[in-house]
């Protein structure tokens, strides 16, 4: 019984170390791809962290003309409602709400926008956790260049809070890796 026991938390311990290193490797390491001009930007959805306004100051610096922003706010938060209504004559906004409301839908919108209008490229722009994934799904759906800018922010996250980051973003991946775009 006590060899058991050993082997059985030996090999518990070792599956907990390299899903440690894995998913630093994966989620907490950065992923940043240089930028450069693109015929879009797309904010993914999630947390109210300054991305939404990350996506409008690159396209304020020109690189590229449109931006387009996934609606997965409350309908009374003041940030997308004033980026939606932000337009200029230089850069047009567009506000959608994915469907379904996940990274593939968005992938989805996005894609299907690249189609009707010629784009090639594009610059998503979401949490540094959520590129990997998020470039996967992308590439499943769009055929052109991708480049993955995570908002610029700190992640001071407890352990705990790593850990959930890590077992969600894992099975986000896992289910991603069952469906077709």
């Amino acid at each position: 019984m006590r060899r058991f026991l050993f082997w059985t938390t030996a090999v518990a311990l070792v599956i907990v170390t390299v899903a440690g290193v894995a998913g630093y490797a994966l989620f907490t390491r950065p992923h940043v791809d240089p930028l450069t001009k693109a015929d879009a930007i797309v904010v993914l959805g999630g947390d109210q962290d300054g991305r939404i306004d990350y996506g409008l100051e690159l396209a304020r610096q020109g690189y590229a003309d449109t931006l387009v922003i996934a609606d997965s706010y409350p309908p009374d938060y003041p940030v997308i409602r004033r980026a939606c209504a932000s337009g200029t004559a230089r850069i047009e906004v567009v506000c959608f709400v994915p469907d379904p409301w996940t990274t593939l839908g968005e992938a989805m919108f996005a894609s299907a926008m690249a189609r009707e209008r010629g784009w090639t490229h594009l610059i998503v722009v979401s949490w540094n956790f959520h590129m990997v994934r998020a470039r996967y799904i992308f590439e499943k759906c769009f055929g052109g260049e991708l480049t993955m800018h995570p908002v610029p922010r700190a992640y001071d996250y407890s352990v705990p809070y790593w850990a959930y980051v890590y077992a969600y973003q894992y099975a986000a991946l896992a289910k991603a890796a069952t469906l077709p775009c």
